[in-house]
């Protein structure tokens, strides 16, 4: 299990005497910021999100004016990464300077799973190296597994009902991201409890794609089947679909993984956070049928 335990006692403080907790959700408008968003307001905490458009504030990795404004006044930080990109540790390490300099104290980081196993140079890696690097702030890591909702908005959705992936008879436990969103509410607000941990994210069960295809199939009526592919035919195909081509490198890494049985496995992290159990693939499938009818 990816887990290190919390150690709050080492962790600066993640508020400023006087000052009302404010975090700012970057990718405020995406897949876990927006359900974060909503939970951290319903906790009660100022919540600013930030994004390139459609955000409380424009957000935009490759636009150091709009960092400094993003930053005023919040005490917390949901950190995403730039996306689509392999090569971003040097401009996250900017830009997490700046936050400890604007009054940031604590950083959750949306990391991926098992990247604690990866080289530092990766770049996912090194940004959780240097926050575990940065004396002044405090930080929790989520490593989450592939998400569900890849099937409904990404490159799982099925097309003309068959889902095209190089994948084979291997397994993944598949995340929901209002799972990822719920964790990452709890150690935003609660910042000192979850100092230093870091949380592997999963659902209960590993499927593989075919299995949750005809889990989609049974939920909608439609008949949605899986097909495996040469992954080199796959790769060329999302590049020429303008995935840039060294991000289609690490989704080759991403699909070997899986199809070598080395995929995510579940782990009890959500519920431990949470105190609920993770949402399954058929309950996520049931809520997003609509999606694919």
């Amino acid at each position: 299990m990816n887990v290190s335990t919390p150690s709050a006692s080492s962790a600066p403080s993640a508020r400023p005497s006087g000052r009302a907790a404010t975090a700012l959700v970057l990718a405020g408008t995406g897949r876990t910021g927006s359900r974060l968003a909503a939970r951290l307001t319903a906790r009660g905490l100022t919540v600013r999100t930030a994004a390139r458009r459609g955000a409380d504030v424009p957000f935009d990795w490759d636009d150091p004016a709009t960092h400094r404004p993003a930053l005023a006044g919040a005490d917390r930080l949901y950190l995403v990464p730039p996306v689509m990109r392999v090569d971003y540790a040097g401009q996250v390490a900017a830009f997490l300077d700046l936050a400890e300099h604007e009054g940031v104290r604590h950083v959750t980081y949306l990391s991926a799973y098992g990247i604690d196993r990866a080289a530092p140079q990766v770049a996912l890696r090194a940004v959780e190296l240097d926050l575990a690097a940065r004396g002044s702030l405090s930080h929790t890591v989520l490593r989450p597994a592939w998400f569900m909702q890849n099937f409904s908005e990404t490159f799982l959705k099925p097309m003309d009902d068959v889902i095209t992936v190089p994948t084979g008879d291997g397994a993944e436990a598949f995340v929901d991201a209002e799972d990822i969103a719920a964790v990452a509410a709890a150690t935003l607000a609660d910042p000192d409890a979850h100092a230093g941990a870091a949380y592997a994210l999963t659902g209960p069960e590993a499927l593989t794609v075919g299995r949750a295809a005809g889990i989609i199939a049974d939920v909608t009526g439609r008949p949605v089947t899986y097909r495996d592919i040469d992954r080199d035919e796959w790769i060329r195909h999302t590049v020429a679909a303008g995935v840039p081509a060294a991000y289609g490198a690490m989704l080759r890494t991403l699909t070997e993984t899986v199809a070598a049985g080395l995929g995510s496995r579940p782990t009890g992290d959500v519920e431990k956070v949470t105190g609920v159990p993770p949402i399954p693939f058929t309950a996520f499938a049931r809520r997003t049928a609509r999606a694919w009818r």
